[in-house]
């Protein structure tokens, strides 16, 4: 028969083994979250990637760094300055990344976003651009070729057919739907998908890969279902969603355009407004008001972050 005052000891003196782990393995996790935040004041990782990882796993050394760790470790914030910024979106001092509450984030997202792009940009060399059917994605990025030219615009494969203006290898590459399947089956896209249940939309991986190998920024233009594939598959990308001025501007320019039928219109205007919702997935929010002025603010996500 055991003795009560012997197991009690045993739970209350662990064996020297694990003991030794448990160091060991808090020392693993304090060099682990060290060398995120190493990594985030070297610029080898954009504050908002740390962000996302954070909130994706909890208990990953981002999600495990103290929000106040995590805000010094970003050049250019300070003690002081990062104490500001945690009384503004009410999170306390012994709060960490991973614990935040949903408000907490959308607002630690938003704040820093709006300060990342404030301080030169994201320094991320890979850009998604995405939005609601109709915002003018096509127009901006259409902006931002004719008056931006070290900012490399990757070109879509689609299978529908081209509107009238369109140009094959500059606005898309127009293939039929068996060299769709055979790019996909090849692993040749970045990322694809079928878009308002009609035609399939790819991006091709090579272009992109020897762009950025290269030291250039590459701008993508494409649907919200690409833009989370890219998220999965290119953590470090930076996604920014376009938005529409208001509900009734969206709705005229998908009108106005013409290039739908009128059962097309509407069903188009349904995805919208799923669509819509997907913003708090984006890392950035940009308003297309003015297509010139929408472009800059996107092609300033392109520069490399000032120290």
């Amino acid at each position: 028969m055991s003795d009560p005052q012997s197991a009690v000891a045993s739970r209350s003196n662990p064996p020297e083994v694990d003991r030794v782990a448990a160091s060991r393995a808090a020392v693993a996790a304090r060099r682990a979250r060290a060398a995120v935040k190493a990594e985030i004041a070297g610029g080898m990782r954009s504050p908002l990637d740390v962000l996302r990882a954070a909130f994706e796993h909890p208990d990953s050394p981002e999600g495990r760094l103290r929000v106040t760790e995590f805000l010094t470790s970003i050049p250019a914030i300070g003690v002081t300055k990062a104490a500001r910024m945690m009384e503004q979106l009410d999170i306390a001092a012994s709060k960490r990344v991973g614990g935040l509450g949903r408000l907490q984030r959308r607002r630690m997202r938003e704040h820093l976003a709006a300060w990342v792009a404030a301080h030169g940009g994201t320094g991320d060399r890979l850009v998604v651009l995405a939005g609601p059917t109709a915002v003018g994605k096509g127009t901006v990025a259409a902006e931002i070729r004719a008056n931006h030219p070290d900012v490399l615009l990757s070109v879509s494969a689609t299978t529908r057919p081209p509107r009238p203006g369109e140009v094959e290898g500059e606005s898309y590459f127009f293939v039929d739907d068996a060299e769709f399947d055979r790019m996909v089956a090849a692993g040749e896209l970045l990322e694809w998908a079928t878009v308002h249940n009609a035609y399939r939309y790819g991006t091709p991986r090579g272009p992109v890969e020897e762009a950025i190998a290269a030291g250039h920024s590459v701008l993508l233009e494409i649907d919200i279902q690409g833009a989370r594939s890219v998220r999965r598959s290119w953590p470090d990308a930076t996604l920014v969603f376009l938005l529409p001025p208001s509900w009734d501007e969206l709705v005229r320019r998908l009108v106005g355009r013409g290039t739908e039928s009128p059962a097309e219109q509407q069903r188009r205007l349904e995805t919208a407004k799923t669509e819509l919702a997907a913003v708090d997935e984006f890392d950035h929010q940009v308003v297309n008001r003015d297509v010139a002025e929408a472009a800059q603010k996107v092609v300033d996500l392109t520069r490399p972050r000032r120290g």
